[in-house]
């Protein structure tokens, strides 16, 4: 760690030679100085961690809620029409509502239960079936490629975070009064465009907060929370389930609405992104509220400091000009562009699968319960990974595994059908470790003045994935385990795009594109210098 004379907090009354920092030293980067100031973690920055991460709560219930709402009920054939024999024959022949005379039959249940009774889609083609799924999905791509850099360049990541969800919950309160499945995929849309940018801002947040020691710790603090809301899902569908699938949008976009005003007056600023944005005094602010170390130092007047940061060239980006910049380094794009092509197979099987288990010949409530479940243990294996394993084994291997046992799914006979339901559930356990696991691996791979819209399109990239899912499940409903096949087939092809990625377990964090390069260029020399020393005894 730096000594005094390095540090870059400095009283204003120092005279300008003083203040220039020594040339044989490496000015300390933002990391260190976190490090220095406020400890690794402290109840302040936990309370801070977990409120910011409890938005992926209702992140996770508007996610998957079209696995209720969106479900094709079961029937049973009337006797209405006809004598009870000819009912049975027709039951005994057709195993589709759509082959049977009209009025031959009837929904087990009230029709408003779900958008395909209520709205008569149970004949309709597999594209508007999957309309409002799939329109959700579209909705978090193009909202996270026109919201995507706001976060890092004018907003910051609180004021993001609370606009996204400000309009996710509002716009799913406004689903209740959908009159057509048109009019609700439109809002199912709006849903998923505000909805894009919750789960990077909230992850970013959140680790921005800690020092490096507990990045990854306070990652899974998000995915345990996407659990919760993950599970709370089939239980409010089973207390609900006699009644209209708008009551699933009244309990879940109302207490997000109460998240905001929580989000807006508890909530700080990342000080990372303020010291970037060149807002010392708030960033100073933000460090002396949540720091756990009683430094001297502290007890300075925070309003006559000055930093000594070369993040500082950075604070004038506009809009979109961070694309930009990770575009122009060939480093960066070539990190991207495998992050991304991995996230697309991930993104395929993890919001695939559960939208798939309506397919299944099994009790819905409990099928969507042990796959929440299984997230449970997927964040603890993914924090035991993070903290023992390297990065890119730990995806590569959760991948591969996952894709091995979706196309399992398919392989094995129809008289292992206990068989197919373990594997779905090994399969999707999988894909969650490494879905988490990938997010962690993100945030490491990119310096942080674009590191928030590096996130945005790697979760572009997942969402995308998602987009095709509706349409493969609804293909898939006279073989419920046909699109397992493809999702195996997807993840596997995806997963070896991450041979593309450099290691970035242990690594301390950077502050601009410059300071990554330089650390590159570090370990490339390290490596060459080793290469000639064992190559020369």
């Amino acid at each position: 760690m730096a000594d005094s004379s390095s540090t870059p907090f400095l009283p204003i009354s120092q005279s300008a030679d003083q203040l220039e920092p020594p040339k044989h030293l490496p000015v300390p980067s933002l990391d260190d100085n976190f490090e220095r100031y406020i400890g690794d973690f402290g109840w302040a920055q936990f309370l801070q961690a977990f409120l910011v991460s409890f938005a992926w709560v209702f992140d996770a219930q508007q996610t998957f809620i079209s696995v209720f709402t969106d479900a094709e009920p079961s029937w049973h054939c009337s006797t209405a029409y006809q004598p009870p024999a000819a009912a049975d024959d027709l039951c005994a022949s057709a195993s589709d509502v759509c082959r049977l005379p009209k009025g031959s039959w009837s929904w087990d249940r009230p029709a408003d239960i779900s958008i395909i009774s209520e709205w008569n889609l149970a004949c309709a083609g597999s594209i508007i079936k999957s309309l409002p799924a799939s329109s959700f999905f579209m909705g978090c791509m193009i909202g996270g490629i026109v919201l995507a850099t706001f976060a890092d360049s004018s907003l910051g990541r609180k004021n993001m975070l609370l606009v996204s969800c400000l309009l996710m919950s509002a716009v799913g309160s406004l689903t209740i009064f959908s009159p057509n499945v048109w009019i609700y995929s439109g809002l199912r849309f709006l849903c998923g465009f505000g909805r894009a940018t919750i789960g990077t801002c909230a992850l970013v947040l959140s680790a921005e907060l800690v020092g490096k020691r507990w990045r990854c710790q306070v990652g899974v603090i998000g995915f345990f929370l996407f659990t919760l809301g993950f599970l709370s899902l089939p239980v409010i569908a089973y207390l609900n389930r006699d009644s209209s699938w708008r009551y699933l949008y009244l309990w879940t976009s109302v207490p997000g609405l109460l998240y905001c005003f929580l989000v807006r007056f508890l909530v700080r600023e990342s000080p990372r992104w303020l010291m970037v944005k060149g807002r010392k005094e708030e960033a100073v602010a933000t460090l002396k509220s949540i720091g756990t170390v009683n430094n001297s130092s502290f007890t300075l007047s925070f309003s006559g400091l000055l930093v000594f940061e070369e993040a500082e060239t950075t604070t004038d980006l506009h809009l979109y000009s961070v694309i930009g910049i990770l575009m122009e380094k060939r480093w960066a794009l070539r990190r991207l562009s495998a992050i991304m092509s991995v996230g697309f197979g991930v993104g395929m099987v993890y919001y695939g699968m559960p939208l798939a288990l309506g397919n299944l010949p099994f009790n819905l409530y409990w099928n969507v319960t042990l796959n929440a479940l299984s997230e449970v243990p997927a964040s603890l294996i993914a924090f035991f990974c993070m903290e023992r394993l390297d990065r890119k084994s730990c995806v590569l291997g959760f991948t591969v595994t996952s894709g091995v046992c979706s196309i399992m799914c398919v392989v094995v006979g129809e008289e292992w059908e206990s068989v197919k339901i373990w594997l779905e559930l090994i399969s999707f356990f999988c894909t969650c470790t490494a879905f988490e696991i990938l997010l962690i691996y993100t945030i490491e791979l990119f310096p942080t003045t674009v590191r928030n819209s590096a996130m945005a399109m790697v979760r572009q990239a997942l969402v995308f994935g998602g987009v095709f899912c509706p349409v493969i499940v609804a293909m898939g409903r006279g073989n419920g385990y046909l699109s397992y096949g493809i999702f195996g087939a997807v993840i596997i092809s995806c997963a070896m795009f991450v041979g593309c990625l450099p290691e970035t377990r242990g690594e301390r964090l950077c502050d601009t594109m410059e300071e990554e390069e330089n650390k590159q260029m570090r370990v490339t020399d390290s490596g060459s210098s080793l290469t000639l020393g064992l190559g020369h005894p």
